[in-house]
C-alpha cells in the first residue's frame, strides 16, 4: 500500500511520509479552516468564493509543505509561485488579507508536523479575530456620527456664515472644505466636513438647511478619513 504513494525520485536517504500521518495533517488542516471560516463569518461581509477559499487554504498549504519536505530548492519555487497568486487576484480589505495570511500559517505549522501548535494558533489567532471585530463594531457606531455635507445654493445667495446657526444647534464642529460652482455657474455646491451632536437629528438640520437654500439639493454621506483602505 505504502508503495503506491512513494515518490519517483525518492532514494533512502529521502524520508518519507506515511499515508496515516498525511490523512492526519489533512484532516486537521481542513478542521482549522473550518474554524477559522466560522469565525471570519460572524457579523462580517462575505461571499461565498471566499469562504471557501478560506477553508480549503489551510489544507493546501499543508500538503504543499509535506511535499517540500526539506528540499530547498522545491521550497523556492513554492514561495515564488505562491507569491504570483497576489498578482492574479483582486485587491481585498486588510481583514481578508490577514485571515488568508492566518489560513496560510495555520497550514504551514500543520504541513511541519506540530499539529497540537497549529491547533493553538488556530485558537488563539480566532479568538483575537473575533474581539477585535467586535471592537470594529462599537468603532463603526462612533463613526455614525462623521458625515460629509453637499449642499446646492443659489448664486445669489451669501454662503460665508450662511448655515453657521442651524450647524450650532445640530453639529459639534463643522468645516467648509469646498466651494464649486455648477449649473452653468448659476449655482454653488458647498461641501462640510461636519460632526453630528446625536445621529438622529439628521433628519431635522436637512429639513432646515432645504428651507435655507430653496428646497436644493442637499447630500449627507459618510465622511471619508483621508486614508485608503488597505
Amino acid at each position: 500500500m505504502d508503495a503506491i504513494f512513494k515518490g519517483l525520485f525518492d532514494t533512502e536517504l529521502t524520508k518519507t511520509i506515511s499515508v496515516g500521518d498525511f490523512l492526519l495533517c489533512l484532516l486537521v488542516s481542513l478542521a482549522l479552516g473550518v474554524i477559522l471560516t466560522l469565525a471570519y463569518m460572524w457579523k462580517n461581509q462575505h461571499t461565498k468564493s471566499f469562504l471557501v477559499t478560506l477553508a480549503l487554504l489551510p489544507a493546501v498549504v499543508c500538503v504543499v509543505i509535506m511535499m517540500v519536505n526539506g528540499n530547498i530548492g522545491a521550497g523556492v519555487a513554492v514561495a515564488g509561485a505562491f507569491s504570483l497568486v497576489r498578482f492574479r487576484s483582486a485587491p481585498g480589505s486588510a481583514k481578508e488579507i490577514v485571515t488568508i495570511f492566518l489560513a496560510m500559517g495555520a497550514g504551514l505549522i500543520a504541513g511541519m508536523g506540530y499539529l497540537g501548535f497549529a491547533a493553538l494558533f488556530t485558537l488563539m489567532m480566532t479568538a483575537a479575530l473575533l474581539f477585535y471585530s467586535f471592537l470594529a463594531r462599537k468603532s463603526q457606531k462612533r463613526e455614525a456620527i462623521y458625515k460629509t455635507l453637499k449642499i446646492t445654493i443659489p448664486e445669489d445667495l451669501d454662503y460665508s456664515g450662511a448655515f453657521d446657526d442651524i450647524f450650532a444647534q445640530f453639529t459639534k464642529e463643522s468645516e467648509l472644505i469646498k466651494v464649486k460652482t455648477t449649473n452653468m455657474g448659476s449655482m454653488f455646491r458647498l461641501t462640510y466636513n461636519v460632526t453630528l451632536r446625536d445621529s438622529a437629528g439628521e433628519k431635522q438640520m436637512i429639513d432646515q438647511i432645504r428651507t435655507r437654500n430653496g428646497n436644493l439639493e442637499v447630500m449627507v454621506s459618510k465622511q471619508e478619513n483621508g486614508a485608503t483602505e488597505l
